[in-house]
């Protein structure tokens, strides 16, 4: 009897056991905007007005990569790049205006390739796509393999307290539900958040994919009033500019608060395989701090291009470490593939790699080499082989070692011309292997401008160099505004 017994609970506890393992991962993507590298408190550079405890928390729990990079650095390229887990500038992606508009509407995206087995939502900022051809929305997340979304089209940017669609088109973009203009209210990163919480109540029974694109911190610097209030009592001596960021931060981490708690209530956490991450490094215009890090979004120095990343998925792998590895944010789409049991594309193949491998302690190997650029019209570009780092801008070459210089300060390029002309080989083969521009009549790569005379004295050169750069320069914030 003890013996039937004790086999019937055994078959009993095995088909549990299946059954919970039959339940796909839930997948939730949450991505801030322009958010500082050390606009998180987990950053022990991050200065004395920070205060992030639910980032923080999420940190502490999840595994923390302390060198993860984006693809780009502007918001819609490092979008595309995640969505297709592969280098944006293979469909001709390098900046913010060409991934802004939009690329190949029919190509199988993120949400498209997990299929229907999962329910899946886009929330808060597209940036992938243009809506010009409303009511088609070819480029809209649900013409994408979404099945419900509650975003705005339009480029990088959207007011934070006006909410139109229905009643008509404001000047940052209708908001939408779906298809369909609506109207709304109150303050746009607390709204993003209640959405995603709602979605996650609609659909516990099932596994769903959440994608959590916050317009926070980017531009306009809005907030409420009483919360700016606050930051510049206890604050008076960082600027407004500042203080209002801080504001601004503080809903930002309410909101990633608010979904990771839903996700414990209904005892969903241990089985959701969730990433955390912003698209580019901080704004300058914004006042963000990238410490230790050199540069702010819009460039390819450190400062623009890493991210603050965290993964988590307590059934899978065990949280509160930090792995050094370098990775990027193309790994996302192939970790997520793996997760769900769903074949990765082979044709053609991803550039990003699976986490899972890291993760879970099989390997500590992942990308031997990273590549970024946006193109010949900026002349920005990088590639990173191991330790070793070199950076282009136009004519100019830096070579850093980042283990010992993670802040670029020192130039190594004039003592190792090998280690240059190995890297530039490597990016000029990359690049040669990418799609030319979206953009008319913009190069992949930089081009020095011909003499404009035969007898032009080289100080009449540096002048014609020193007002190129200065229109490159105004070019790229005209591109940084519009994004």
């Amino acid at each position: 009897m003890n013996r039937i017994l004790t086999a019937a609970l055994t078959i009993t506890c095995s088909c549990l056991a299946l059954s919970g393992a039959e339940r796909k991962p839930n997948i939730v993507v949450i991505l801030s905007d322009d958010q500082g590298y050390a606009d998180i408190s987990f950053n022990p550079h991050h200065p004395k007005e920070v205060s992030t405890p639910h980032l923080d928390s999420l940190a502490k729990e999840g595994v923390w990569f302390s060198q993860a990079y984006i693809s780009g650095n502007v918001c819609s390229p490092t979008r595309a790049g995640l969505m297709l887990g592969r280098y944006q500038q293979r469909l001709g992606v390098y900046t913010a205006g060409e991934g802004g508009r939009g690329f190949d509407p029919k190509l199988p995206i993120l949400p498209g390739m997990l299929g229907k087995e999962y329910a899946r939502m886009a929330i808060g900022k597209w940036h992938l796509g243009l809506d010009d051809d409303f009511p088609e929305l070819k480029w809209h997340p649900c013409s994408r393999g979404f099945d419900e979304s509650f975003n705005f089209m339009g480029r990088g940017a959207h007011d934070y307290f006006k909410l139109k669609g229905a009643s008509g088109k404001d000047d940052t973009g209708p908001m939408y539900r779906s298809k369909e203009r609506v109207d709304d209210e109150g303050y746009l990163t607390t709204r993003f958040a209640q959405e995603a919480v709602s979605f996650i109540d609609r659909n516990k029974a099932r596994p769903f994919f959440l994608y959590l694109a916050f317009n926070a911190v980017h531009s306009p610097q809005q907030a409420p009033k009483e919360d700016i209030e606050r930051y510049k009592k206890l604050f008076p001596d960082i600027g407004e500019d500042r203080q209002i960021l801080m504001a601004m931060l503080y809903h930002l981490d309410l909101g990633v608060g608010a979904v990771v708690k839903k996700l414990k209530d209904e005892k969903l956490w241990d089985n959701t395989l969730l990433f955390f991450l912003t698209d580019n490094g901080g704004a300058k215009g914004m006042s963000a701090n990238n410490a230790p890090l050199r540069g702010f979004k819009a460039s390819n120095y450190e400062g623009g291009i890493r991210t603050p990343f965290v993964v988590s998925w307590p059934a899978a792998f065990k949280g509160g470490r930090t792995i050094d590895a370098p990775v990027i944010s193309l790994d996302i789409l192939p970790t997520a593939l793996e997760a769900a049991g769903v074949p990765a594309p082979q044709n053609p193949p991803l550039d990003g790699k699976s986490l899972l491998p890291l993760l879970t302690g099989k390997t500590t190997k992942h990308h031997e080499v990273l590549y970024w650029s946006t193109g010949g019209g900026t002349g920005d570009w990088a590639v990173r082989k191991g330790d070793w780092k070199l950076h282009g801008l136009k004519a100019q070459v830096e070579l850093i070692n980042l283990a010992a210089d993670p802040s670029e300060k020192k130039n190594l390029a004039a003592e190792q011309p090998d280690r240059v002309k190995e890297l530039t080989a490597l990016f000029d083969s990359w690049l040669d292997s990418m799609a030319p521009p979206m953009s008319k009549g913009v190069s992949k790569k930089w081009q020095a401008e011909p003499a404009q005379a035969a007898g032009q004295t080289e100080r009449e050169k540096l002048r014609a160099q020193r007002k190129s750069e200065r229109k490159g320069k105004k070019k790229m914030g005209s591109e940084e505004d519009s994004e």
